[in-house]
């Protein structure tokens, strides 16, 4: 597959919603999947990689795990792939995510980039968004999941900062602004206690004005639903696209039909485990369902 080059990724190549920043406001107009005005983003749950409690030894055995889901995401008609390295709990946060774990993440999305014709997203946890960053830099992915990136919050690793500023400082002086960062809000695993006096869509207004290019609302916990009806009001207040973070199903999916996107990694897999293989039938329904929403 021949790879695009850094700063000129398409907008059909990060069709992955092309975004049109400078003519368009509206979440619809801002960006179109291959066509298609909402997406299905895959997550690939990694094994745990090195300095992780539980890491094998064995990069190649999780490459080839990795490779496997995203051609079967891609198979199945999903439209972008999410790297996560999920295993590597108990997670550290941002700073001290060591270096073997930053190229570990680099040498997985390099060769799922080779392997697999989608746009690809990538995500550190915990919190390790300048991480999440240089990997996508390294490996040409077109995306980030941020967590914290405006206002602070509690999670099951500690505290959480904001960390927009940052950030994208990073992306300017890396010549990186090619890549988009999708910032969870009032995210799952964490108290919001100390932000308890603004709405979600509080924080996403700050999002928003700190430049985020796209929000992701989620339940209490991985494969949790999120709240519809906040999904909705959210899609109608913010001029960013809306995507659902957790919790979807085949059944559910049409509850979510405001937003824009959709990342799954529970459902699809057998008995709708977070860490069992990929559900090839359950694939298959869920991108059924996708096709019966409206504009489609």
């Amino acid at each position: 597959m021949n790879l695009p080059k850094q700063g000129s990724q398409s907008r059909a190549l990060f069709g992955f919603w092309g975004f049109c920043q400078e003519n368009c406001t509206s979440a619809t107009n801002r960006f179109s999947m291959f066509g298609h005005s909402s997406a299905l983003i895959g997550m690939l749950h990694v094994g745990p990689l090195p300095g992780a409690p539980g890491w094998s030894g064995d990069l190649g055995a999780i490459l080839d795990r990795a490779l496997e889901e995203a051609l079967l995401y891609q198979q199945a008609g999903f439209h972008a792939l999410l790297l996560e390295n999920m295993y590597d709990r108990p997670y550290i946060i941002g700073e001290k995510i060591g270096p073997e774990t930053v190229a570990a993440m680099a040498v997985l999305g390099h060769e799922i980039r080779r392997a697999v014709d989608l746009p690809l997203g990538v995500q550190v946890l915990a919190a390790a968004n300048q991480q999440a960053l240089a990997v996508a830099l390294a490996c040409q992915a077109e995306f980030i999941r941020v967590e914290g990136f405006a206002y602070a919050h509690v999670a099951d690793e500690g505290w959480i900062d904001g960390c927009a500023g940052q950030l994208l400082r990073s992306r300017d002086q890396w010549k990186a602004n090619h890549v988009r960062i999708f910032a969870d809000i009032k995210k799952k695993h964490s108290s919001h206690a100390v932000t308890a006096d603004l709405t979600l869509e509080d924080i996403a207004h700050g999002c928003e004005f700190f430049q985020a290019d796209g929000l992701i609302v989620t339940g209490s916990a991985t494969g949790q639903p999120a709240n519809a009806a906040e999904v909705r009001g959210l899609s109608r207040a913010t001029s960013l696209p809306v995507l659902v973070g957790s919790g979807i199903t085949a059944d559910n999916l049409k509850e979510y039909g405001d937003a824009q996107g959709w990342i799954v990694g529970s459902w699809v897999k057998q008995g709708g485990h977070w860490d069992a293989p990929l559900d090839t039938s359950r694939l298959a329904s869920l991108v059924h369902s996708w096709r019966q929403l409206p504009g489609a």
